[in-house]
């Protein structure tokens, strides 16, 4: 559970595994497919002011989902919560999907935020 305190809720949706000029990153890799789209969702929040701090909720889309990718999404979540140096523990939704928008991407993530 997260109790949310602020004024201004952001909502990001779409993050997905491209950097910012749209490279793919990670074909095939779900744990750096997770890394990069939790830095574009830091990316995102910094653009408007906020940071992880500020993150509600997380709902992750998995393509193909089951229990033995579990070992891979954590490991992309810590690699990125090092790269941010921030703990990224929030209340999670996690829904498996047929696919995405596009055939590589593994995943996306969508942030809720409350900034001040």
């Amino acid at each position: 559970m997260a109790v949310a305190r602020g004024s201004r809720t952001v909502y990001l949706a779409g993050q997905v595994a491209r950097t910012a000029d749209g490279a793919p990153v990670g074909a095939g890799d779900l744990a750096a497919q997770v890394e990069q789209a939790y830095l574009n969702v830091a990316t995102a929040l910094d653009a408007v002011g906020g940071s992880f701090d500020d993150v509600a909720k997380v709902t992750l889309y998995l393509v193909d989902w089951d229990p033995s990718k579990l070992a891979a999404l954590g490991e992309g979540v810590a690699r990125a919560a090092a790269r941010l140096e921030c703990d990224l523990t929030r209340p999670v939704t996690l829904l498996p999907v047929a696919a995405l928008a596009e055939p590589d991407l593994l995943v996306e993530v969508d942030a809720t935020a409350v900034l001040e």
